[in-house]
């Protein structure tokens, strides 16, 4: 190589920077030793922005397009170097090119809950998560704030600033909205433009950065508070318990008499069923004024009964059910029974129908 080869070489005639990356904003021309000659080509491309700096301190900025750098085009680097009337050599520089397309795919949450007084449930903590789109607008500003003398600078570095910027604006939001956190969901548009102009608001000025949109996505609720919250709603759809769990034990007592393997236990069980849905419907607000009553109303029919335990009376019921009902344990052994013609109640176990035979003596000795 020829001393001019490589004097030529030791020049740089071209300044630009393709951009392959989607997560760069900041990103220094490599120049090394290298010196940029004089009428070298400066081409800066649609969302970028081209920025001198010498010795530290900012010089001149390019805005989209192709240049040819020279003392006219050059000022403030011109008053930097000296240059009175003109240069016509090679100088030395550095070159940032800044990022000013918007960067899309960028995501924030709240590190820890926020704590917040709500009108349902009292003190509660709530999280939240959503996306923005972040975009540089002042590039002299990001170079003194942020930059510095990387070579590269990335989203990533700037990320934990957005999502501690995001967060506690929006815990000043929700503080100073007083919205009950059920309505929240109903909120997420204003929410979302007032936290986004919160951060815009702080971040244009200091570090020359811009929010040109963020979105709540969701703002949740602890999952035991979702949990309540999920059980109430259940009881809401269910209406009066009361009559849903008679529909229960009626379901529960049609599979018991269509198992046949049940035998007396599933009848027994169907029994006491019928016991405990007799007690809820005696003790609804429909049969409130018949609880007084000395005695039940005639049966629809001879050879059914009534059985009366603890104060309170259920039936009727066949004299088979009964037995088994004994059997099984679910009808006491001290209850009471009546039934069509008897004068009052009489114990259970003093009724010749509910006791058991008396078994026969032994046979006499064989002759």
């Amino acid at each position: 190589m020829g001393f001019f080869d490589k004097l030529r070489a030791e020049l740089i005639d071209i300044i630009e920077w393709i951009d392959d990356s989607r997560h760069t904003i900041v990103w220094r021309f490599p120049r090394y030793h290298n010196q940029i000659k004089h009428g070298a080509q400066l081409i800066v491309r649609p969302g970028q922005m081209a920025v001198f700096v010498h010795r530290g301190e900012l010089a001149d900025v390019f805005e989209p397009g192709h240049y040819k750098l020279t003392t006219d085009n050059l000022p403030i680097l011109s008053t930097l170097q000296g240059w009175k009337y003109g240069f016509d050599s090679p100088f030395k520089s550095e070159v940032y090119f800044v990022s000013t397309r918007q960067i899309t795919d960028l995501k924030w949450g709240t590190p820890n809950p926020i704590m917040m007084r709500d009108a349902d449930f009292g003190p509660i903590r709530l999280r939240a998560f959503g996306t923005y789109v972040l975009k540089a607008t002042e590039p002299r500003a990001l170079l003194k704030e942020l930059v510095g003398t990387d070579s590269e600078f990335e989203t990533d570095e700037v990320t934990e600033l957005m999502r501690s910027m995001i967060s506690t604006s929006l815990a000043d939001i929700l503080g100073e909205s007083n919205i009950a956190a059920l309505d929240l969901a109903g909120k997420y548009r204003d929410l979302s433009d007032q936290l986004r102009a919160h951060v815009a608001e702080r971040i244009d000025d200091e570090y020359g950065l811009d929010i040109p949109q963020l979105f709540i996505v969701n703002i949740s609720l602890p999952e035991e508070v979702e949990k309540a919250i999920d059980t109430r709603s259940s009881m809401g759809v269910i209406g009066d318990m009361g009559r849903y769990q008679q529909f229960q034990m009626g379901k529960a007592m049609l599979a018991a008499a269509d198992n046949p393997s049940g035998g007396g236990a599933a009848e027994g069980m169907g029994l006491g069923m019928g016991f405990a849905m007799a007690n809820q419907m005696v003790n609804a607000p429909g049969f409130q004024g018949q609880a007084g009553m000395s005695a039940p109303p005639p049966p629809p029919g001879g050879g059914v009964w009534h059985v009366s335990s603890n104060g309170s009376s259920e039936g009727p019921y066949t004299a088979q059910q009964i037995i088994q009902g004994l059997a099984a344990g679910q009808v006491p052994a001290n209850a009471y029974a009546w039934t069509q013609g008897m004068p009052a109640w009489s114990p259970i176990n003093e009724i010749p129908q509910f006791t058991a035979p008396t078994p026969p003596p032994p046979p006499p000795p064989a002759n």
